[in-house]
């Protein structure tokens, strides 16, 4: 149930806050508004304007040219990965990405950097693989990051250029590995390997992963020699908690079979508003810390077996409990009792 008394934000916010909340604004819009504003203006444009061939021409090329670009490389467009608004939403929380003192990556090898938790959003993801805001560049500075994402947005006009300029590509095999095969190195493909899944795990002060079935990127891994960059995001999950509601089997049937289909899950969150802080889409400011673990190294393997993808699998589960257990400390205010939950 929606609360009955609503905590309203005071009038007197200093301008600085208000672009922080334009700028997380603009995020929402392409994660989630856009489903919504992009078909009323596709149809509107098709019905109620002089302009509906040349929408149409737009849409047969990319439905044919350019469909592929999302899984070959993409179309990243720097200018808009710095768009000053995305600094102002990374402040909103505030957020940064640091590296534990590992080293460097090497110039000449793509990586794989394996994002946890997925959240409710990805908004750390987002704000840290697809924009220039919180210093991958000055930690990385031999890398590109590419941002691997669900497919549907890049069947959106509109939305999809968009999503291209920020360096996004399909979550898809074909367009991991024509990352990861690049020859002259240089490249990290950025998956959030628990995906839509982990959103249902979402609730402030719970660390729980899906992870146990989730071997597909250990096997691009290997057969691509790609080392595997353990990533996890300190306070994604505390971004955003959930209305309760009765368990519902055909519910859970309904909204299985929607993620199945499109990738998206059905969750009814609890966020915060624009003008109030009692409930709305807007994410709560708290601090969210974006840690990068040492990477493990990966040997080439052109036809793994399923004994070497399950060790190199355990490996890597214990790398990332390894990389909470020694961070936690310093950016989780429950630290003594959190436990990573993975499943």
């Amino acid at each position: 149930m929606f609360p009955l008394n609503i905590e309203f934000a005071p009038l007197s916010i200093p301008i600085e806050r208000r672009l922080q909340t334009l700028g997380v604004l603009l995020i929402l819009t392409i994660q989630v508004i856009s489903f919504i504003i992009v078909p009323i203006v596709s149809l509107y444009i098709v019905f109620y304007t002089k302009l509906w061939w040349l929408f149409i021409i737009y849409i047969a090329w990319y439905q044919t040219i350019d469909r592929e670009t999302p899984e070959r490389g993409g179309r990243r467009w720097e200018w808009v990965r710095n768009w000053w608004l995305w600094s102002h939403a990374r402040d909103y929380f505030p957020m940064k990405m640091v590296q534990l003192p590992w080293g460097e990556l090497d110039p000449k090898r793509n990586y794989v950097f394996c994002y946890f938790p997925h959240g409710m959003l990805a908004t750390g993801a987002f704000i840290s693989l697809a924009t220039n805001s919180t210093g991958f560049n000055d930690l990385f500075p031999h890398h590109t990051p590419y941002a691997h994402t669900i497919s549907v947005l890049f069947e959106l006009p509109f939305l999809r250029e968009v999503v291209l300029w920020l360096g996004g590509l399909s979550v898809t095999s074909k367009s991991i590995n024509y990352i990861l095969q690049r020859p002259e190195g240089g490249n990290v493909s950025g998956i959030a390997v628990g995906g839509a899944a982990e959103a249902y795990y979402c609730k402030p002060g719970l660390n729980k992963l899906v992870f146990k079935k989730r071997k597909g990127f250990i096997r691009l891994a290997l057969q691509n020699g790609s080392p595997l960059v353990p990533v996890y995001c300190f306070g994604e999950t505390d971004l955003y908690s959930q209305w309760d509601i009765e368990n519902n089997l055909w519910f859970d049937r309904f909204r299985n079979w929607v993620k199945k289909m499109t990738g998206f899950a059905i969750i009814f969150l609890k966020g915060r508003g624009i003008f109030q802080y009692s409930f709305g889409i807007l994410p709560q400011r708290n601090s969210v810390t974006i840690v990068v673990g040492e990477p493990i190294d990966v040997q080439k393997t052109e036809d793994p077996t399923k004994e070497q993808i399950d060790d190199l699998h355990q490996l890597f589960e214990n790398k990332l409990v390894e990389l909470f257990e020694s961070q936690k400390k310093y950016y989780l205010k429950n630290h003594e009792t959190s436990r990573l939950e993975i499943c």
